[in-house]
């Protein structure tokens, strides 16, 4: 038969350690960076380094607490199983609906950006014929296979990899040169001699908030591992390798930029990489920038058709239309209803300006935050329960529960710092009154 029941099958264990290693390492760069960045320098000066080394330390404690759960039962499809299994089948409907649109409106707005950056290049062509175009391809490529996602997503990591090595790797060539820019000789010391903290840090909460979502979809390798080949060695050796990764793309990356030229000098809008490539005479450094940009939003795309089939066929437990397999084993029907809702994007872009996404993407980026402190919760839990005194235990995560408790107390944080932040208040206010109601919603669910 081509479509069986999801309780008779597993999903196909296609990808490989290459695969999940790049898959891991792209997931914690995006737009945030190549565009972001500008804005972040602005905000809190060279202090960033330290905002990224501490928030990059409590999303490394996460990922050990979440690669602890995975390999607990590396079979279930979703890490929100080990939501209901530590904290109840209410818990994890909140959360596994929560993650679900969470990651389709992101899909709407990455869906969005795509359409937009092709406008780059074709001024004239409508935006909405690049998102069919593009949604369509992924579509199919995630209906293929596994293996053929994990191949499309090691390129797409790939590019932006090769992006921001080749920043560090121009900051290094200038400053063992001195080179001299229209803003003073490449050293260093301008990481301090401009001071360190922006606006005499009265904004340096803000530039928390900024950062943590800078880092939004690092758990996405979480979805993997039903899927990954080996998970018991390549899950712990990808979320092992995550703080060499954000010392080497964010920091070395900002380290190189802030070195290049003063960080006063750089645009809050404009991407600091543009300036860069732009300032050292790489006349087409906007073209290049966009290309990457464009890379990462297809990137996040293709993501998001894979997160929210999974997702969508772990909540629906094997049964109806979502629960089940094709004969490939890939939960191809719910892929097809988390397509068409995500296709809605190019409908609604016709209708309405294309910024329509950015209040509902706003509220889903402050869902991640409980997210995440859930998902550390159920860790606690975990090592709570007889699972961890009687069972095998692997990849422990280090300093439990104190570290456990530490992230804790560091999301709930980031969580305050949203609601009392002028900016993200009313967002921030709009993901409670979702949790109210998915809570109210929860309360059918049996145990």
């Amino acid at each position: 038969m081509a479509q069986q029941e999801a309780s008779n099958q597993k999903l196909e264990r296609g990808l490989s350690s290459r695969h999940v290693e790049m898959i891991a390492l792209g997931g914690t760069i995006g737009t945030g960076l190549f565009l972001g960045a500008g804005h972040s320098i602005s905000t809190a000066g060279p202090a960033i380094l330290l905002i990224y080394i501490i928030t990059g330390l409590f999303m490394f404690w996460m990922m050990r607490a979440l690669g602890e759960l995975l390999l607990t039962d590396p079979d279930k499809p979703t890490f929100v199983g080990f939501v209901e299994k530590y904290l109840g089948k209410k818990a994890g409907f909140v959360i596994g609906w929560t993650y679900w649109i969470g990651w389709i409106t992101i899909a709407m707005a990455e869906l969005t950006a795509v359409g937009t950056y092709m406008k780059f290049w074709f001024p004239s062509v409508p935006v909405w014929i690049w998102e069919i175009i593009f949604l369509a391809a992924l579509y199919g490529i995630n209906i293929i296979a596994v293996s053929a996602f994990g191949e499309t997503e090691f390129w797409f990591s790939m590019i932006k990899i090769v992006a921001i090595l080749a920043m560090i790797v121009t900051g290094i060539i200038m400053i063992v040169m001195h080179t001299k820019t229209s803003a003073g000789v490449t050293s260093l010391s301008n990481l301090w001699q401009h001071g360190v903290v922006a606006h005499q840090g009265h904004q340096m909460l803000a530039a928390f908030q900024m950062v943590f979502f800078a880092f939004l979809g690092i758990e996405f390798v979480g979805m993997t591992a039903a899927e990954t080949k080996d998970p018991l060695k390549t899950i712990p050796k990808s979320i092992n390798s995550i703080i060499i990764r954000i010392l080497i793309f964010y920091v070395g990356a900002l380290i190189a930029i802030m070195s290049i030229q003063p960080w006063t000098n750089y645009n809050a809008n404009e991407s600091p990489f543009v300036q860069v490539f732009a300032g050292i005479g790489i006349s087409a450094a906007a073209g290049i920038i966009n290309f990457v940009v464009l890379t990462a939003a297809a990137s996040s795309l293709n993501s998001s058709l894979f997160t929210t089939g999974r997702m969508l066929f772990s909540l629906s437990n094997g049964k109806g239309y979502a629960g089940k397999l094709n004969r490939r084993y890939i939960p191809r029907n719910a892929i097809n209803i988390s397509t068409i809702l995500i296709a809605l994007a190019a409908v609604v872009n016709v209708l309405f300006p294309s910024n329509a996404f950015d209040l509902v993407t706003s509220v889903a980026s402050a869902a991640f935050v409980v997210i995440y402190g859930v998902l550390v919760f159920a860790h606690l839990r975990y090592r709570q329960s007889d699972d961890f005194k009687n069972g095998e235990q692997h990849f422990k995560m280090p300093g439990a529960p104190f570290t456990d408790y530490l992230t804790m107390a560091f999301l709930a944080g980031i969580f305050l710092i949203l609601l009392f932040t002028k900016s993200t208040m009313p967002t921030t206010v709009l993901a409670i009154i979702w949790f109210i109601i998915m809570i109210a919603l929860s309360r059918r669910v049996k145990e």
